[in-house]
């Protein structure tokens, strides 16, 4: 049996999501679907507790909570604002 995991978005998702395509954001919620399925993928880097995924020439990048079975959404962008959101924090 395959556990579904909860998405939870955060502050922000709506400013990054809302500049998409609307092709990129089909894609995107499909991703995001893929991912509630199967949360661990790629660590932004090691070490670090978010994940990177990739739709294309854009990135996804969120956190996966095991306690409470949830995937938190923080960014979708193209790369070079991948690289601008990653500074911020990194």
């Amino acid at each position: 049996m395959i556990t579904i995991y909860k998405a939870t978005f955060d502050e922000n998702w709506p400013k990054h999501f809302n500049k998409l395509d609307p092709t990129i954001k089909e894609r995107v919620v499909k991703k995001i679907k893929k991912i509630l399925e199967f949360p661990k993928k790629r660590h932004l880097k090691k070490g670090a507790r978010f994940f990177v995924d990739e739709i294309g020439q854009n990135r996804i990048v969120y956190r996966v909570f095991e306690e409470n079975k949830e995937a938190r959404f923080y960014f979708v962008g193209n790369h070079k604002e991948y690289e601008r959101w990653y500074k911020q924090y990194f």
